[in-house]
């Protein structure tokens, strides 16, 4: 996969909304990250996500993510919750900055430190603002987040907008692994009206139902993780393709 971005647009705009299933290299439950890739692919997932804001063992994700590319066609793409996360063999990188953190660490720090290997490895950066919603997840805690409430539209429109204004082409609005609720179609359709990017959501999102809501409020991509590590079913996943893609923007 040599433009991975290109990919993104151009499959958004072909088939519809797209579905990213993120796999935990140190949580994959009772199946391998190899199986569970290989299933997602199978169901309709458009790109594999391999990281976590917990996932610390760089050699077991390097090991994870060669194996899942040996199995699958779709774009292998890394969400490193540090620069623990930027390992060899994926297609890309979201090349994120956790724009509501109190913690300059994980704004500006970390990504100089990452970068290096980000070239290195040749991994396409995709430059992504990363912001957080609500608290209580690990991501909240790990990343000393600033919280934007879940009945807060505007400010996550407004960070959204500064990472337009930085240059910035993706912004992923994060509920958390495991969170309790998802990112309300309120709050994307407020970050839609402002944000001209590629717009990425994920967190509590458990079914069709939701990730249509979301779509319609205006998300490109959708991202499950903790729900299909935890034994959730793959119809489940053919189910959320099926309902995302037949909204038509």
């Amino acid at each position: 996969m040599k433009n991975v971005e290109s990919y993104l647009q151009t499959t958004r705009k072909n088939k519809g909304a797209l579905l990213f299933v993120l796999i935990d290299s140190e949580n994959n439950g009772s199946k391998s990250a190899q199986t569970l890739a290989k299933e997602a692919e199978n169901n309709g997932a458009s790109v594999i996500l391999v990281g976590g804001s917990s996932a610390t063992d760089q050699l077991s994700m390097a090991e994870t993510v060669k194996n899942i590319k040996s199995s699958v066609k779709i774009p292998v793409i890394l969400f490193p919750g540090n620069i623990t996360g930027v390992v060899p063999g994926a297609d890309a990188i979201l090349f994120s900055s956790l724009l509501n953190s109190e913690n300059p660490y994980f704004i500006s720090q970390a990504q100089a430190l990452g970068a290096p290997n980000v070239l290195r490895f040749g991994l396409e950066p995709l430059p992504t603002a990363y912001i957080i919603i609500g608290e209580g997840t690990t991501v909240w805690h790990v990343g000393s987040v600033r919280t934007i409430p879940f009945d807060k539209p505007s400010l996550a429109a407004m960070y959204a907008l500064s990472a337009q204004f930085m240059g910035m082409r993706f912004v992923y609005l994060e509920a958390g692994s495991g969170a309790k609720s998802n990112v309300k179609p309120e709050m994307v359709a407020a970050v839609r009206k402002l944000f001209k990017g590629f717009l990425i959501v994920g967190g509590g999102i458990r079914d069709a139902k939701t990730a249509g809501e979301i779509v319609k409020a205006g998300a490109d991509a959708i991202v499950i993780g903790t729900f299909i590590e935890k034994g959730g079913s793959f119809k489940t996943i053919a189910d959320i393709v099926k309902t995302i893609q037949s909204v038509r923007k």
